[in-house]
């Protein structure tokens, strides 16, 4: 295996966590409307108990995409997770918000109420997906930081990566390209939410309901991810010489990286439709409840395909707008030789992770929520 290779494979396995998490916040989408979905407390309390029992592998699959990172392109890690560090806080803030809701909420001696720790976990629901979805946006989009690996030799100040501006990140907000990316995956995760919900609550005033706020959701995602894809097409992108290594801009960048790897832009349309299909099927057909799976693969689909597209055929997947040349590239991140191929070798092991996860979640779907469940509530 060659360096090239392992880094590429190393951003593979990056992307495709990312699409796994973007999936997993289902969680974070049926948490975000339960007030809607349910009319009282019993029906509330289903819905959580539903999500209660995924919440772990959301988290999870939120510390291992960050700690891949971290191990194969540590200076992505260290610029962003450092320099923006207001983003990913907040976010980290508002998972263990969660956690602590799902922990507290009916203990005996809560002080602040069972509702009150409701409404934390539709905060995680709103601020987690939102700010994720900016935070991708900037692989896009760009973000303001400097890179200057002579620092290392500097003792007095050894600190490579640097935030051009002191918002660390928040300054990401105020962009609306990255807004409008990060709507599409809050309104993606409430999507999902409920569609994850109509599959695991057996209760028919839920799922009628449910029915009436999938459309409600729908539309504007549909809104705000084809205009953010009109976008990604049709703007410059940060190409990569691959000989010297310049970064410069190339019109359409995106766009012809779909043409050139067209096998990315079959499964970003194979993931569009098999998004559309859960989705849809489920809105007009009465009996459908399993519309989650088609649509969940869609999304993990959708995902990979984008992170595949903004890291690979000589593309600068972290722009930098404050300084183009620091840019970060697979090749200009990564770790060493030795590291990817040591951690390639145990990479292996995750089909077998993966198997796991999927037999211990046929055993916790096995039988549907209901009322009798809230008898021995587990939150």
């Amino acid at each position: 295996m060659t360096y090239e290779f392992l880094q590429q494979y190393w951003w593979f396995l990056v992307s495709l966590l990312g699409a796994l998490l973007v999936f997993m916040m289902f969680v974070q989408g049926a948490n975000s409307v339960m007030f809607s979905l349910s009319t009282n407390e019993n029906e509330r309390r289903m819905i959580i108990n539903s999500t209660g029992r995924k919440w772990e592998l959301t988290f999870t699959t939120l510390v291992t995409f960050g700690g891949a990172f971290f191990a194969s392109f540590p200076l992505f890690y260290s610029t962003s997770f450092g320099g923006a560090y207001w983003v990913w806080m907040i976010i980290l803030f508002t998972f263990v918000v969660q956690a602590v809701s799902y922990e507290f909420q009916n203990k005996l001696g809560n002080l602040l109420g069972t509702k009150t720790f409701q409404w934390f976990l539709v905060i995680n629901g709103i601020v987690g997906p939102l700010l994720l979805g900016v935070a991708v946006s900037t692989f896009f989009n760009g973000a303001n930081f400097i890179i200057d690996k002579g620092n290392i030799f500097d003792g007095a100040n050894p600190i490579i990566s640097s935030w051009a501006n002191a918002s660390h990140g928040l300054d990401a907000l105020l962009n609306g390209w990255n807004l409008i990316f990060g709507l599409a995956v809050f309104f993606l995760a409430r999507i999902l939410g409920i569609l994850y919900v109509m599959n695991n609550v057996d209760n028919e005033n839920i799922r009628s309901r449910a029915s009436v706020r999938l459309v409600g959701n729908l539309v504007p995602f549909l809104v705000f991810f084809i205009v953010s894809i009109i976008h990604i097409m049709i703007q410059d992108g940060y190409a990569v010489d691959p000989l010297s290594a310049e970064i410069y801009f190339e019109p359409y960048k995106y766009f012809y990286n779909y043409i050139e790897m067209w096998p990315l832009a079959v499964m970003l349309v194979a993931g569009v439709a098999l998004f559309l299909y859960g989705s849809v099927k489920t809105i007009f057909t009465n009996y459908y409840n399993k519309g989650i799976w088609p649509a969940g693969i869609g999304t993990v689909l959708v995902v990979l395909s984008l992170l595949l597209c903004v890291g690979w055929h000589y593309t600068a997947y972290y722009p930098s707008n404050a300084d183009l040349q620091s840019s970060l590239t697979i090749a200009n991140s990564c770790s060493s030789e030795f590291t990817l191929g040591v951690m390639s070798v145990v990479s292996l092991i995750i089909p077998f992770v993966l198997a796991y996860i999927i037999y211990v979640w046929r055993i916790m779907d096995k039988r549907k929520i209901t009322k009798d469940d809230l008898k021995g509530e587990a939150y």
